[in-house]
């Protein structure tokens, strides 16, 4: 299985969008500073998930998200 996720920082009103096939691992990874893109908004929380049945799916949604203000924005609106 495969997860899209967001994450949220503990400063602002921060989000990340990933996509992986653990997403506690990943987690981990983020809040150990492993990631450039979010270490200076540590500590970081999950607060969605969607599962995917191939790495593609998961990875097509998160260009997706990533791309498209209007999704992404709906997106956090519903969270």
């Amino acid at each position: 299985m495969y997860y899209l996720y967001v994450l949220l920082g503990s400063k602002k009103n921060w989000h990340y969008i990933g996509s992986t096939d653990n997403v506690e691992r990943r987690l981990l990874e983020h809040n150990k500073g492993k990631v450039k893109s979010t270490k200076p908004h540590r500590p970081l929380k999950i607060i969605y998930t969607e599962t995917y049945s191939s790495r593609t799916l998961a990875r097509k949604k998160e260009s997706f998200l990533k791309k498209t203000a209007k999704a992404r924005i709906e997106l956090f609106n519903q969270l």
